[in-house]
């Protein structure tokens, strides 16, 4: 069993813990490119990349490191990243400077660049992106590009002009990138949109909020983005919002301080009462949507007070009676679509949501109403992130800390508890109010399923990057 347990750990997604960070293969190529000789320069792109540099040295990376590179030398530190990074178990992308977009195609700039058509940037005066991430990161089982390179394009004027590049789209800032499996791809903001670079002899914002967050001990690098998209977009006034594409198929820790151990069966019995180790998480997952009650009935050998107890058996009564294709919300008794059993919720599947600060309060008001105490805020911060993995681990669905679309409307349909004043009047919404009795001191409680529309009671309207 316990060999069963291991091999389906691995078979999870790439998990960077304290135990394997050691034996990790982690390269990292980073580069600031500020002092141009044909345009004007930018003050703190070399100093970006010596601090991204220093950082990821600290957290266990062979670093390639450059600034203010000439095409060529540019191409012989990517020529030595590549060969580097064939087999990493990360390999990740960092550039700061100048970068530009041309009928869609992304490219960074050396300093020595002057482009004066297409022509120019397509006879290799410039990087392309693409290129030099397939050539350079595709054996990797992990690829991270950060791109501080969203700058306005001190060349479009030129390349527009030329006489035979004239109908050529030249875009401000990058153009929108997808990533491939295993691959997180982040920009300083959103595509076709420019970054700010930050006062001289500072960090630019992106970079700071990077240096802030993607090493902290025990963040998973989908949480620190989100963070870093939180910083910046504070610190700029809502003036830059970061953009970033993932297709990450596992848990990814820069800095496996306080990571989960993926000798998860030794530290077993260690978990927290009331949550799911990592091993039995993971034989949850295996078993979670299998019509044989023997599976069932040995996760509950394995684990009498498992936390998905409730449910397992709740599946073996379901399969003893017969067949039956509706998996039931046993919170509310209505219909649960089964991927909310599968579908993996990501930072990607939350954006996509459109979430407000207003619908993001009326989550967290619901959490709490079902047990799972936070702090109203209207931001999903560190302590909410806690408590949503909490609720998704109590009700079966996978365990990431963010919401998707299935899980949402799973949160949405069960009953919630809410405290109203002893003022208001409750049957003035007969529609939202299914039943109320009495509470001390003058509180009453109005037990509620569903949401949404501008009359929901928690006053939100329940809707629906990293955009994964």
């Amino acid at each position: 069993m316990r060999r069963l347990l291991i091999a389906a750990l691995s078979l999870a997604g790439f998990l960077v813990g304290a135990d394997a960070a050691l034996a990790d293969k982690r390269v990292a190529f980073v580069v600031g490119n500020g002092a141009y000789k044909n345009v004007p320069a930018l003050p703190n792109p070399a100093g970006d990349a010596k601090a991204i540099a220093k950082l990821l040295r600290g957290v266990g990376f062979e670093v390639v490191e450059g600034a203010n590179l000439t095409r060529d030398k540019m191409t012989e530190k990517l020529l030595d990243f590549g060969k580097k990074a064939e087999g990493a178990d990360v390999a990740l992308f960092f550039y700061a400077g100048h970068g530009i977009a041309v009928n869609g195609v992304n490219y960074l700039l050396p300093v020595d660049a002057d482009l004066k058509s297409e022509m120019d940037v397509k006879l290799g005066a410039a990087i392309n992106v693409d290129l030099t991430l397939e050539q350079t990161m595709a054996d990797a089982k992990v690829k991270l590009v950060l791109l501080d390179a969203c700058r306005d394009n001190p060349f479009a004027a030129k390349i527009r002009s030329a006489k035979a590049t004239r109908s050529v789209s030249v875009e401000s800032g990058l153009a929108e990138m997808k990533s491939g499996e295993g691959t997180l791809i982040a920009f300083a903001t959103g595509p076709g949109q420019t970054a700010l670079d930050g006062e001289s002899g500072t960090n630019s914002p992106f970079t700071r909020a990077l240096l802030a967050n993607i090493a902290s001990p025990g963040v998973e690098i989908q949480q620190a983005m989100t963070r870093v998209r939180a910083q910046v977009n504070e610190e700029t006034n809502k003036g830059q919002l970061p953009w970033g594409h993932t297709n990450l198929i596992g848990s990814v820790y820069l800095n496996p301080a306080a990571s989960p151990s993926t000798d998860s069966a030794v530290a077993e019995t260690a978990a927290p009462a009331g949550t799911a180790s990592e091993v039995e998480l993971e034989f949850w997952r295996s078993i979670k949507d299998s019509s044989k009650v023997e599976e069932l009935n040995a996760y509950l050998t394995k684990y009498p007070n498992g936390t998905f107890k409730p449910i397992a058996l709740a599946r073996v009564a379901a399969l003893q009676d017969g067949p039956s294709t509706t998996t039931r919300n046993l919170a509310t008794g209505s219909a649960i679509d089964p991927a909310t059993f599968s579908d993996e919720a990501t930072q990607v599947t939350e954006d996509q949501l459109g979430l407000g600060r207003n619908q993001r309060r009326d989550v967290q008001r619901r959490l709490t109403g079902l047990g799972f105490d936070v702090k109203a805020s209207g931001r999903f911060d560190d302590a909410t992130r806690a408590v949503i993995e909490r609720w998704q681990a109590a009700r079966g669905y996978p365990k990431s800390g963010y919401l998707n679309a299935l899980q949402h409307k799973a949160l949405l349909s069960e009953i919630v508890a809410a405290r109203v004043a002893s003022g208001d009047n409750a049957d003035d919404e007969p529609s939202h109010a299914s039943r109320r009795h009495g509470g001390g001191g003058g509180v009453r409680y109005h037990y509620r399923a569903g949401g949404g529309g501008p009359g929901a009671f928690f006053g939100g309207m329940m809707g629906g990057l990293f955009r994964h």
